[in-house]
C-alpha cells in the first residue's frame, strides 16, 4: 500500500473519532468553517481510497488542502493571539486533531503524493459562499460569529468589510499558491 492510502486512511480514521467527540455539538458542523473544511477532508479521503484518480476526487483534495491550510493560518494568526490560546485551539481537545493533526497529515500527503489540481476558483468560491451565509445570518441575529470578524454588531462596518476583503484576498492567494507550490 502507498504512502497516500495510508495517510488518507489516518485522517479517515481520526476524523470519525474526531466527529464522534464532538457529536454532543453537531449544531456547530455546519456554522464552523473548521468543521466544515474537515468535514471536507473526510470525504476527500474516502473518495481517494476509493478511487484516488477520479477528478471529483483530485478537485476535493485540493479543496481540502486550501481549507485546511486556511484553517490553520487563521486559528494561528487571528484566534490564539485574540485570546483563545494555543494550547486550548492547536494541542487539546478536537483543536489538536482538526487545527493540527488532521491538517499536517493531509497536507503533507496532498504535497508529496497526491495529484494535484489547478482549479484554483473552487476553494475561493466555497470560502465566500460560507463567508456570505454566515455574514447575513449575524446581520439577522440568528447566530454571532463564531469568529469576531463576523460578528458585525460588535465592530464597524468599516471593520467587517476590511475582515471580509482581506479573507477574500487571502483565500485567493493561498488558492493560487497550493497550486504554484504543488506544480
Amino acid at each position: 500500500m502507498d504512502k497516500a492510502i495510508i495517510a488518507n486512511m489516518i485522517i479517515i480514521i481520526l476524523e470519525l473519532i474526531t466527529f464522534y467527540i464532538c457529536r454532543s455539538r453537531v449544531h456547530e458542523m455546519l456554522v464552523f468553517y473548521t468543521q466544515l473544511s474537515n468535514i471536507v477532508t473526510l470525504v476527500s479521503s474516502v473518495c481517494f481510497v476509493i478511487n484516488r484518480n477520479a477528478g471529483i476526487t483530485v478537485i476535493l483534495r485540493y479543496l481540502s488542502t486550501v481549507m485546511l491550510t486556511l484553517t490553520v493560518l487563521i486559528t494561528l494568526f487571528v484566534l490564539v493571539p485574540t485570546g483563545a490560546g494555543f494550547v486550548r485551539m492547536m494541542l487539546s481537545g478536537n483543536g489538536l486533531f482538526h487545527h493540527t493533526v488532521c491538517p499536517v497529515i493531509s497536507v503533507t500527503s496532498y504535497f508529496l503524493w497526491e495529484q494535484h489540481s489547478s482549479v484554483w476558483l473552487i476553494p475561493v468560491a466555497v470560502t465566500l459562499a460560507y463567508g456570505l451565509v454566515i455574514l447575513l445570518l449575524n446581520l439577522a441575529k440568528i447566530i454571532e460569529g463564531p469568529y469576531p470578524f463576523f460578528r458585525v454588531y460588535e465592530q464597524s462596518v468599516k471593520a467587517t468589510v476590511i475582515w471580509m476583503v482581506a479573507l477574500t484576498v487571502f483565500i485567493t492567494v493561498l488558492s493560487l499558491g497550493v497550486v504554484y507550490i504543488a506544480k
